[in-house]
């Protein structure tokens, strides 16, 4: 085999930065703070204050092989650190500031930083766990001067830090494979699991989720990511608006209709992004206020299917376009994508967004997919036959942190723990999480398409299915809605909404109302949801 002849240049994130600096340095990044005025600065103020963090941080003893961890919300600071650790040759650890103390705890100490930079309005908790950290040995305020709290940790303020240094700082040269950010699974059974992204998977993703047949990303777009920054990384977005010289926009901790509203009109938002409950809020607001999403022209939402009613809504009322995606942390996150193909087109308008808005996406050059039966055959591509979903690509997790064995088999494939079907066209469709699904007299339930009709049922916020032990059916599903704010719409009128939209016996057999708990990822909560109602169809059949 002959060797290429070409440069052997490593994929870096540090190389990310100094590309957006120098090729379109004035475009403007928008942030606001938790308690400070709006920040505004651009791609060359990012790069330069990134590097003063780098040489701050390496003053506190943090050197490549090294980890820092952060709480911290959608901010320019925190984006600075995005570029700032990992370009030092060290790991950041984007800790979730929603999970319980227990897991913040077990994350943070799993991870091994030594610094933990955390946002003002976090203190207190972070001097509430500050005592079970076996590893953190300095903290830093992400504030300014005049705000800034030492509080009981003793934290010093990133400001001052990084204004004692000059940013004559030259990025080293690192091996693509090296760690650079690391993300924890939402930990919904078990301890957290770390999975240690590296500067070439962070790269190629943030490339390919700026294809057309991905993202469409351009110069002329205007980013605001609603998907939180500590959770697999804002889904990418921080380095794919660098690399393609999009505005950049980010709200900090505060995701009501409101804020969103006042970001999106005012800074000229394009492209966003976030779970159906982000947008859920949203639309209810813009309904409430009988306002338009001006500008906005592409919504991606993922994390959990997508309501249909949601993009139709979006779509026929204010001209958005609907970006259903499938991810985890385990594929940095971007899996899938639903949008358009000639082959699609041809069928017509009708069935066209029928498929984008009941798939979840379709296959994108960098990540493999098929699915199996319980044999490990790959089941037929034909849209209705189901299987264990399995992927595998450069992005796409080996090996999760301090763990011994594969979280792969032995050609590759990473097993999800979706069950799904692929089309002809390459589409992916979600039937269930395998711990979901629902099995009821020997025949299946889809959770995910009982939670979607239901979600279109005048009156329901959110809709949760799940599935009960039954006496004679071995499972049966619950429903259970949160109502909207003005209306509670009745059993009887969500059950008739149902009947001719859905196979009978799929019918829940009872419908709660209820505040339905999310989880740190603001994914509906099943497994609480279950433990609040476990032992229902027993007891009624007493």
């Amino acid at each position: 085999m002959k060797a290429g002849l070409m440069q052997p240049a490593p994929l870096l994130i540090s190389s990310i930065l100094n590309f957006a600096a120098r090729a379109h340095g004035r475009r403007e990044i928008v942030s606001r703070l938790i308690d400070e005025p709006l920040w505004r600065y651009d791609y060359a103020g990012l790069a330069q204050r990134a590097r003063q963090a780098a040489q701050a941080l390496q003053g506190l003893g943090v050197n490549a092989g090294g980890a820092v961890s952060t709480l911290a919300w959608n901010t320019h600071r925190h984006l600075e650190l995005f570029y700032a650790v990992p370009g030092t040759g060290a790991v950041l650890h984007t800790a979730n500031p929603r999970l319980h103390d227990e897991q913040i705890i077990y994350t943070l100490d799993h991870a091994e930083s030594s610094i933990l930079l955390f946002d003002r309005n976090l203190l207190s908790l972070v001097e509430r766990i500050a005592p079970q950290l076996r590893h953190i040995k300095r903290y830093v305020m992400l504030s300014d001067a005049e705000r800034h709290e030492s509080g009981r940790v003793g934290a010093l303020c990133y400001e001052t830090l990084i204004a004692a240094e000059t940013g004559e700082h030259r990025w080293p040269s690192l091996d693509e494979n090296a760690g650079a950010v690391l993300c924890y699974t939402s930990g919904t059974t078990g301890d957290p699991k770390g999975v240690l992204y590296s500067h070439r998977a962070i790269v190629l993703h943030a490339m390919a989720e700026s294809l057309a047949s991905a993202f469409g990303i351009t110069a002329f777009d205007v980013i605001m990511p609603c998907s939180s920054m500590y959770h697999a990384t804002a889904w990418g977005l921080p380095f794919a608006a660098a690399i393609c010289g999009a505005k950049f926009v980010l709200s900090a901790d505060r995701m009501d209709g409101a804020t969103l509203h006042e970001l999106i009109r005012n800074e000229g938002v394009t492209f966003t992004g976030g779970v159906p409950t982000v947008w859920t809020g949203y639309l209810n607001w813009l309904a409430e206020n009988d306002a338009t999403p001006g500008s906005l022209k592409r919504i991606m939402i993922g994390g959990s299917a997508v309501p249909r009613v949601m993009a139709e809504t979006f779509h026929r009322r204010y001209g958005v376009q609907v970006l259903q995606i499938w991810g985890m942390t385990e594929t940095c996150p971007l899996g899938v994508v639903a949008t358009p193909t000639p082959a699609l087109a041809a069928l017509g308008d009708e069935p066209m967004w029928d498929t984008l808005w009941t798939r979840q996406g379709r296959l994108q050059f960098g990540v493999e997919a098929r699915c199996v039966d319980d044999a490990g055959n790959e089941v037929p591509r034909d849209g209705v036959s189901s299987g264990s979903l399995q992927v595998r690509g450069p992005w796409v997790v080996q090996q999760y942190y301090r763990r011994a064995e594969s979280a792969t088999d032995g050609d590759g494939w990473f097993d999800t723990g979706d069950v799904a079907t692929l089309d002809e066209h390459g589409f992916l469709r979600l039937t269930d999480r395998k711990k979901d699904v629902i099995k009821s007299g020997g025949e299946w339930i889809s959770s995910i398409d009982l939670e979607n009709i239901a979600a279109g049922c005048p009156g329901v916020r959110i809709a949760g299915v799940i599935g009960l032990p039954h006496p004679k059916w071995d499972e049966r599903p619950l429903l259970v809605i949160e109502a909207m704010p003005d209306r509670t719409p009745t059993r009887a009128e969500v059950l008739a909404y149902l009947a001719p939209r859905i196979a009978k016996w799929w019918t829940p057999d009872d419908v709660v109302f209820a505040p339905i708990p999310l989880t740190a990822t603001g994914k509906i909560d099943k497994k609480l949801l279950r433990q609040r109602y476990q032992g229902l169809w027993n007891v009624a059949s007493n």
